[in-house]
């Protein structure tokens, strides 16, 4: 038996009791004022309490990291109670406004978590992505330390395909410092799981090339293996279904006794076996599950192979210690008022002072100021931020398409503003060749944990060069967005980690943004501030059909709280915003953006950029901040608003209008979020958008004329235009599943040509 065994049960014990008395507060005892339910999930965090207080007691290190497990955030809070770190107040606004989270919080937590979690699956997998982020920093940047990089996971959490994506990702593999610990309660929300199948996931893992290690049975438990009629007992445990054994937790001894042994060949030798124990021993044996045995996780623990990453499966019981345990429906259960105080009894606390931390001098006290010791964190100074550039200076003549254009950008900005490339990474879901990286990825190389030979670099007809290395600045995945918008967010974490700034940059095809969207936005609600390129996009991309067309990612940029969305039509446009982007990146107050961009080559000279150099900068002032006024009509009777991939349409058919005695000015929209922002902002008293003067710049009460916006993607994007003004409006766009075909023939197909432009334009000037 370990030395600190029972010291370390004592402090188990006043966790549960702090953690189940954060949620009885919040339901029992604070005021209810508008009658919704509070909720919290007391079986869910004692299933795992001693599983954390083994580790946070004696395991951890201040270099370590842990993603907590939704629904133990209550148990999260109790221990950085005892540690020193959470005062006494905030234990009673679990779920208030301003108070502790309902999942743990990098953001909003008084106590930032390590990563934050509360959407299934994406917590877990985060620190998988910031092993790979501190490894990054460590050998491209400089070195901040290792520490193993801990997931709590709910067995039930195991279910969210992006779990098994993130697992069996080729570079996992070679992650040491990862460990999964999962808390195998065989319970989910609604009901028992009625075949968990422990096997099937240990093979899973194995499969993947993890580490194993099966914490099942408790002391108690193996040393009844041992006696006489102890086998029978093992086979019948192990041989009975989840339900069944849930239902013995549910059992009073008599009932036990009667029940356990079951009708097979070793029943009599079961009941001989357990008729010579007293009742209190058999009801604990019945409960003694390994992750509730502190000695049998500490030795677990003490096998974890750091070559490798490694998943330790620890079954234990929901609700353990708790009136509800092991009951079908205890997920939410609340223990009642005579509940609580039956606990506070058998835990020796004041049901009405229940915030106790231990005394010092106490063996308990010392054990817990040892540990908040050993986890004290140093300070990572932020490390000096380049000077970013503004403006490239290229002068982008000829065809291009923005997705040819974010190639040279980068490439550029390498060869002008190296201190600013240094800290680029790109990233992409085995896409990079056919999104124009490839130029990139040939100059700073492939990231990887483990350096590979490569055995094209002397084939002559091979183009894209993939030279893998530590010191590599992108990074290539398998397909799956999930796991790129993860490892997104934790690159762009590492400024608030280490104080290294990175500027991550993700691209993918564009209809998958979707996909991706929910993990990326969690990403941002963590801190994680990043980049993602979609492309190529909307029905433009014709011969693809409508299973490679995205229609409603226009809307995006508009949606998604704090996200910066851009969808340039001019390489010059792409530049500007891609280095603006970068520059709100890696700080405090800093910001995500998205760029949809396409494979469409336009006629660089559409753009009319400016030469003087205080126009060019003005020009790059509104591209940023929305969008500018690409031709001003004398007597304007329309106004023409393009965005993106559609401004070649919309200037021919300006051009027609022109030449039917019908001038238009033209808007180029670069950004319809942030011009929504502004006009929202514009209509609050007493608010004032950081670019609320891009709405006087392009769309004055002066020329306010009747407006048709036209662009690849869903109508209703821009519609919020003609509310600037109050003007007749007539939405262009796509609202229905793509076609295949040339773009002539699709544009025309979804009446987003020419010829609708300026049939929709001689309607709205007849209005």
């Amino acid at each position: 038996m370990h030395a600190q065994s029972a010291v370390l049960d004592e402090i188990q014990r006043r966790v549960l009791w702090l953690s189940t008395s954060i949620i009885h507060h919040a339901n029992r005892v604070r005021p209810n004022e508008s009658g919704l339910k509070v909720g919290g999930h007391q079986a869910s965090c004692a299933s795992i309490s001693t599983i954390m207080t083994a580790l946070w007691f004696t395991t951890l290190t201040r270099d370590d990291r842990v993603s907590v497990k939704p629904h133990a955030g209550p148990v999260w809070h109790a221990i950085n109670h005892l540690l020193g770190d959470l005062d006494e107040a905030h234990l009673t606004t679990l779920r208030q406004y301003g108070g502790l989270q309902s999942y743990p919080s990098r953001t909003k937590d008084p106590v930032p978590a390590d990563y934050s979690t509360g959407s299934v699956g994406i917590g877990a997998t985060a620190p998988i992505w910031g092993a790979v982020a501190r490894r990054y920093v460590d050998t491209v940047l400089r070195p901040v330390g290792g520490g193993r990089q801990y997931s709590l996971v709910g067995d039930a959490e195991l279910d969210e395909g992006a779990v098994w994506e993130a697992v069996v990702d080729p570079e996992v593999k070679h992650l040491g410092e990862i460990v999964w610990i999962i808390d195998l309660n065989r319970q989910s929300l609604d009901r028992v799981v009625p075949d968990i199948a422990a096997g099937r996931i240990e093979s899973m893992f194995e499969a993947a090339g993890w580490q194993v290690i099966t914490v099942r049975w408790g002391r108690l438990l193996e040393e009844l293996f041992a006696r006489p009629g102890g086998g029978h007992l093992r086979d019948r445990i192990v041989a009975m279904s989840n339900p069944e054994y849930q239902r013995l937790l549910r059992c009073d001894a008599d009932e036990l006794r009667e029940r356990l042994p079951g009708t097979g060949d070793g029943a009599e030798a079961l009941r001989e076996l357990i008729a010579g124990l007293d009742d209190e021993t058999l009801l604990a044996a019945i409960r003694n599950l390994g992750g509730h045995d502190i000695p049998t996780l500490l030795d677990a623990f003490a096998r974890i192979d750091d070559t490798r990453p490694t998943a330790v499966i620890a079954y234990t019981i929901k609700g353990h210690g708790l009136p509800s345990s092991g009951h079908p429906q205890n997920h939410s259960a609340l223990l009642s008022q005579e509940e609580y105080e039956e606990l506070a009894r058998q835990h020796g606390q004041d049901p009405t002072a229940p915030w106790t931390r231990f005394e010092e001098g106490t063996e308990a006290g010392d054990l817990v100021a040892r540990a908040a010791e050993r986890l004290r964190r140093p300070e990572f100074p932020r490390a000096a931020e380049p000077a970013l550039t503004l403006d490239l200076g290229r002068a982008h003549r000829g065809t291009s398409s923005t997705q040819a254009a974010l190639g040279r950008a980068l490439m550029d900005l390498s060869r002008q503003s190296p201190e600013t490339a240094r800290r680029v990474v790109t990233v992409s879901p085995d896409v990079s060749s056919t999104t124009n990286l490839g130029g990139w990825v040939n100059k700073v190389g492939a990231w990887s944990a483990s350096q590979a030979p490569n055995w094209f670099a002397d084939d002559r007809e091979t183009i894209l060069h993939w030279n893998e290395s530590a010191h590599g600045q992108h990074m290539e995945l398998g397909i799956a967005e999930t796991n790129l918008v993860g490892l997104l967010g934790e690159l762009g974490a590492t400024w608030s980690r280490w104080g290294e700034p990175l500027y991550p940059i993700g691209v993918l095809y564009d209809p998958f943004v979707n996909r991706a969207l929910e993990p990326w936005t969690f990403g941002m609600y963590a801190g994680g501030q990043s980049i993602l390129v979609g492309t190529p996009s909307g029905v433009t991309l014709a011969p693809e059909g409508g299973a490679h067309q995205s229609i409603t990612t226009p809307s995006t940029g508009i949606e998604v709280p704090g996200l910066l969305a851009y969808e340039p039509a001019f390489a010059q446009d792409l530049e500007w915003v891609l280095l603006h982007a970068i520059s709100r990146l890696g700080r405090p107050d800093g910001s995500s953006s998205y760029l949809r961009l396409s494979t469409r080559g336009i006629d660089q000279s559409l753009a009319a950029v400016p030469e003087d150099p205080a126009a060019r900068a003005r020009r790059r002032e509104q591209a940023v901040a929305g969008g500018y006024l690409l031709r001003a009509a004398e007597d304007p009777q329309v106004t023409l608003v393009g965005m993106g991939a559609m401004l070649p349409e919309v200037l021919a058919a300006a051009d027609r209008l022109e030449q039917q005695g019908t001038p238009v000015d033209v808007v180029c929209l670069t950004s319809p979020g942030l011009v929504f922002r502004a006009l929202q902002a514009s209509r609050r008293s007493g608010v004032t958008a950081e670019n609320g003067w891009i709405l006087d710049q392009v769309f004055p009460a002066s020329r306010a004329r009747p407006m048709v916006t036209v662009l690849d993607g869903h109508p209703h994007s821009l519609s919020f235009l003609a509310t600037i003004n109050r003007v007749d409006h007539i939405a262009l766009g796509v609202s229905e599943f793509g076609q295949s075909g040339d773009i002539a023939d699709v544009h025309r197909h979804h009446g987003i040509d020419a010829d609708a432009i300026v049939r929709a334009a001689l309607d709205a000037a007849r209005r």
